[in-house]
C-alpha cells in the first residue's frame, strides 16, 4: 500500500541549545488550541506544528547514568510522558491516541534528528518506553515545505475557471465569462450586469432547449465544491483539492444508486468485495446471532475470522479514501473539534461522495461492521491487552487513511479520523438529499431561467444558497445559557400571573420553581415583601415561643 521512499517535504525547527533545567514538565500552554490552517501539505505542517511545542517544552533536567552526569536531557519515558499529554489534549489527534503510537512518532524525531541520544546518534528508531538518555541536537537540518509552482498553480485555476464558465452557458450563446470571486457566485453578480428579464415567449422558446450528458455533470460537479467551499468556511478550495480530481460520474452513482439502508450497489460484481469477506464480516457484525449451529466452531474461531477480514483490507493496493485525496481529508481533521462536530460531519459526507463507488461501498461496510462490533457486550475478547474499540481502530486506520509517501503523523491521523467515522457513520455515509434537489434547481435555471443583457447575451443565472452564520464556542454558549433563562424566566410569569390557579397550588408551584431556580427566582422577588405582595397579605414573623422553666423535682427521698 505504501512506497518505500521516505517524503522529504517533512520540515522540523531547529532545536533550542540553551539550558533550561527548571522547565516545567507539562505541555505548552495554549498548544492544544492552537490549530493549523487549511492547506496543502497539512500533515507535514502538523509534524512541525509538534516539534515546535515539543523543542522548547520537554522536561530536561540533570541525570545521572552510569556515574556519570548529563545535564539539559531527558529520558525516553519523560518525553513519551509530555508528548502523550500533549497529543490526548490536541483538537487535531484527541484522547483515542495511544501510548504506542506517541513512542512511533518519538521514533519519527529520533530518526529526523529532531532529537539524539546522550552520545549523539540518530537516524535509526531505537527508541522505547525507558530511562535511556536524550537530547536535542546543537544543529539540525531546516527544510522548505514544498511549494506548487505558481505558473502552474495560475493555470489549473484559469483552466477551471474556463471549463465553469461554459458550463452555466447553453449551446450557441456567447462565450462571454462571469467574474466571479474563487467559486462563489450569488444575485448580486447577475444584479450588478444591469438586466432585463426575457419576456414569456422567449422563455417558452428557449425552455425547450436540451440539457446534455455532460452539462448535468459539470453542474454536478460545480454545486458539490460550492456546498464543500461553504461548508469548510475557505475563500478557495485550490488549496484543498483541484476540482479536475472531482469526477462526477462517481458522485451521481453514489447518490442513485444505493440499497434501502444507503449502502452502494456495484453493477459490475467483480469491483466488490469477495464472497467469503462479505460472509465473514457478516459472522462478526451480528455476531453471536450470526452464529449457526451447523457450521464449525473452536477456540478462537471470533479471531481467525477478524485476522481473515484484516488481511484483506489490509492488502488493498491503496486506502479506501484514496492516495489523492488525502490532503482534502486530513484537512478536515482541522474541523474536529466539539463546537465544529456538525461541520466535520457535512464536509466528510461531500467527501465521501467523491469516492470510487467500490470505495465508498467498501468503507460504507466497513464502518458498520467495526461500529457493531465495538458496541456489542456479547463479542468476544479478540486481543489480549486491547479492547475492541482500540483493536478496530488500530488495526483498519491504516487502510481507511495514508498517504502515498511516507508521512510521520498518518497513524494518529488516520486513528482519529476512524474513530470520528465509527461514531457517525450513519450520517455521514448516507445520501443528502438536499445535493439532489440543488441539481435539479440549478439543471431548471439552465433551460428556463435566462437573463437577458443589454449586450443581448443570454447567461444562465446561478441559484443563490444562503447558510448560518457561524459563532465561536463561547458565543454559542453565552446564547444558549441566556436564551435558556429567558424561557425560564417566562415561564416563572406565566405560573404568576395565571388568575385561574388556585392560590394554594400556585404557592405550591412556586416553592417548587424557588427549589430547581434559586437564582431566577430571587431575581423576580428580591425580598420577602415583593414576593408577599404577589398574595395579597404581609410576611408573617413567627413570635418566639415562651421559654418555660422546667420545675426541679426533688426526691421523695431524706
Amino acid at each position: 500500500m505504501r512506497t518505500s521512499k521516505q517524503r522529504s517535504e517533512c520540515n522540523f525547527p531547529p532545536p533550542c541549545t540553551a539550558p533550561d533545567a527548571d522547565r516545567p514538565p507539562g505541555p505548552v500552554g495554549g498548544m492544544e488550541t492552537r490549530s493549523v490552517p487549511p492547506g496543502p501539505y497539512r500533515a507535514t505542517k502538523l509534524v512541525r506544528h509538534l516539534s515546535l511545542a515539543f523543542v522548547p517544552g520537554a522536561p530536561r533536567r540533570l541525570h545521572r547514568q552510569h556515574f556519570k552526569k548529563y545535564g539539559n536531557c531527558f529520558t525516553a519515558g519523560e518525553a513519551v510522558d509530555w508528548l502523550y499529554d500533549l497529543l490526548r489534549n490536541n483538537s487535531n489527534f484527541g484522547p483515542e491516541v495511544t501510548r504506542q503510537q506517541t513512542i512511533q512518532l518519538l521514533r519519527k524525531f529520533l530518526k529526523n534528528h529532531v532529537i539524539e541520544d546522550i552520545k549523539g546518534r540518530w537516524g535509526s528508531e531505537n527508541l522505547d518506553d525507558n530511562s535511556q538518555l536524550f537530547r536535542f541536537p546543537a544543529n539540525s537540518p531546516l527544510k522548505t515545505l514544498p511549494r506548487r509552482h505558481p505558473e502552474l498553480r495560475k493555470n489549473s485555476v484559469e483552466n477551471f475557471s474556463k471549463d465553469k464558465d461554459s458550463i452555466f452557458k447553453l449551446r450557441n450563446l456567447s462565450r462571454r465569462t462571469l467574474k466571479t470571486h474563487g467559486l462563489q457566485l450569488s444575485q448580486e453578480n447577475i444584479e450588478h450586469m444591469n438586466c432585463e428579464v426575457i419576456n414569456e415567449d422567449q422563455e417558452n422558446s428557449i425552455g425547450n432547449r436540451e440539457i446534455s450528458q455532460k452539462d448535468v455533470e459539470e453542474v454536478w460537479r460545480y454545486i458539490i465544491l460550492i456546498y464543500l467551499q461553504t461548508t469548510l468556511g475557505v475563500s478557495s478550495l485550490e488549496e484543498v483539492i483541484n476540482p479536475k480530481q472531482v469526477i462526477p460520474q462517481y458522485i451521481m452513482y453514489n447518490m442513485t444508486n444505493t440499497s434501502k439502508r444507503g449502502v452502494v450497489i456495484l453493477q459490475d460484481k467483480s469491483d466488490d468485495l469477495p464472497h467469503w469477506v462479505l460472509s465473514a464480516m457478516k459472522c462478526l457484525a451480528n455476531w453471536p446471532r450470526s452464529n449457526d449451529m451447523n457450521n464449525p466452531t473452536y477456540v478462537g474461531f471470533e479471531r481467525d475470522v477478524f485476522r481473515t477480514i484484516a488481511d484483506y483490507f489490509l492488502d488493498l493496493p491503496e486506502p479506501l479514501l484514496t492516495f489523492e485525496y488525502y490532503e482534502l481529508f486530513v484537512n478536515i481533521l482541522g474541523l474536529l473539534q466539539p463546537h465544529l462536530e456538525r461541520v466535520a460531519i457535512d464536509a466528510l459526507q461531500l467527501c465521501c461522495l467523491l469516492l470510487p463507488p467500490p470505495n465508498r461501498r467498501k468503507l460504507q461496510l466497513l464502518m458498520r461492521m467495526i461500529s457493531r462490533m465495538s458496541q456489542n457486550v456479547d463479542m468476544p475478547q479478540l486481543h489480549d491487552t486491547m479492547g475492541t474499540r482500540s483493536l478496530m481502530i488500530h488495526t483498519f486506520s491504516r487502510c481507511v487513511l495514508c498517504c502515498s509517501e511516507e508521512v510521520d503523523l498518518d497513524e494518529l491521523l488516520a486513528a482519529r479520523l476512524v474513530s470520528f467515522l465509527m461514531d457517525h457513520h450513519q450520517e455521514i455515509l448516507q445520501v443528502p438529499s438536499y445535493l439532489q434537489s440543488a441539481v435539479e434547481k440549478h439543471l431548471d435555471y439552465l433551460k428556463k431561467g435566462h437573463i437577458k443583457n443589454p449586450g443581448d447575451e443570454l447567461i444562465a443565472p446561478l441559484p443563490t444558497y444562503s447558510y448560518c452564520m457561524q459563532i465561536s464556542a463561547q458565543e454559542f454558549d453565552e446564547q444558549k445559557v441566556s436564551t435558556s433563562q429567558a424561557a425560564i424566566a417566562e415561564l416563572l410569569e406565566n405560573v404568576i400571573k395565571n388568575k385561574s390557579l388556585p392560590l394554594k397550588e400556585k404557592r405550591k408551584k412556586l416553592k417548587q420553581f424557588q427549589k430547581e431556580y434559586p437564582l431566577i427566582y430571587q431575581k423576580r422577588f428580591p425580598t420577602t415583601e415583593s414576593e408577599a405582595a404577589l398574595f395579597g397579605d404581609k410576611p408573617t414573623i413567627k413570635q418566639p415561643m415562651l421559654i418555660l422553666r422546667k420545675p426541679k423535682f426533688r426526691s421523695i427521698r431524706y
